[in-house]
């Protein structure tokens, strides 16, 4: 749906971006993470045909953004970061204004406009005037907007900026939704943690550069290559100690609150055997789980050689 060859702007002697590759498939929710200045924004008004490469190329649905802009303006909606709203209008009037631009005529016009209030949950504000939204409901009402048409590609360029933290979950709770529509998503955001449960991939970029592009269960294996176990026991820990540290997989075992933290030997996979072990030893287990990583410490990790270099 969405590929990208060594895509590069260049303004004078500064690279905007650099080389970004990118290959999206139907269906993908990709987190686009970076600070403010990274490249995203850049990135995204190039897809959606909005600026112009130095080199490289994109294409949206098999359409190249050089000899096919107008079909790729069809089947993509931008949303940008921010956006102004006309103050003489009403949120439903609003929709309509850019319904009728699409092209979307007589009834079906004021159906679809419905349509999508209910999708944003705009509803209770549909004889609102579009300036009075707050924040968040003005995002809501341009998610709105570009889902009008009905396109197969959202670029969605810092939705979650500037919103509370109720907010952002129902903006968060509606991009799940929409992710499971079948619809191929980009949402760039520089709030790490906010995209690790909606996307199924993220692409963490940097002064221009893509460091990783990949499903986010892979980003999270590269920053670690040793897997931390916390087991919770029931019995003595000192015995439980002794049987982890016997086996041939464990680094180290050390006591945490209540419980053993296990560090596993690098590129272990298969651990399953540890709780067998326990429990032939005659230890109950309370707890078994793999520490995770989240989006934060993955972009802290993955940046943190490419700012040295800087």
């Amino acid at each position: 749906m969405i590929k990208t060859e060594n895509l590069t702007r260049k303004y004078g002697d500064l690279f905007a971006i650099k080389d970004i590759n990118l290959d999206l498939q139907e269906g993908d929710l990709f987190g686009f993470i970076g600070p403010n200045g990274a490249g995203k924004t850049t990135t995204m008004r190039i897809i959606a045909t909005l600026a112009e490469p130095s080199w490289g190329e994109a294409y949206v649905c098999g359409h190249s953004i050089y000899k096919q802009p107008q079909e790729i303006r069809r089947l993509v909606g931008y949303m940008p970061d921010f956006f102004g709203v006309y103050d003489d209008m009403k949120v439903i009037e609003y929709l309509e204004f850019f319904a009728a631009a699409y092209r979307i005529k007589g009834p079906a016009r004021r159906k679809k406009c419905d349509e999508m209030l209910e999708i944003v949950d705009l509803e209770f504000k549909r004889d609102a005037f579009a300036n009075t939204l707050s924040r968040g409901q003005t995002q809501r009402l341009g998610l709105a907007r570009v889902l009008l048409h009905d396109p197969q590609v959202l670029l969605l360029d810092e939705p979650l900026s500037g919103l509370d933290p109720r907010a952002r979950i129902e903006m968060r709770n509606l991009l799940r939704r929409l992710g499971q529509t079948g619809k191929t998503i980009v949402v760039s955001s520089h709030i790490l943690p906010e995209l690790a449960d909606v996307c199924n991939k993220i692409g963490i970029i940097d002064r221009g550069q893509m460091n990783i592009s990949a499903a986010v269960k892979d980003v999270m294996q590269q920053v670690r290559n040793q897997t931390i176990l916390h087991v919770g026991i029931v019995g003595d820990l000192s015995s439980a100690t002794d049987v982890l540290q016997a086996n041939q997989l464990v680094a180290s075992v050390a006591q945490g609150d209540g419980h053993l933290v296990v560090t596993l030997n690098e590129l272990t996979g298969d651990y399953s055997n540890l709780a067998s072990e326990l429990i032939n030893a005659g230890l109950g287990i309370s707890l078994f789980r793999e520490e995770e990583i989240n989006l934060e410490s993955a972009f802290m990790a993955l940046t943190l050689g490419t700012s040295k270099k800087m």
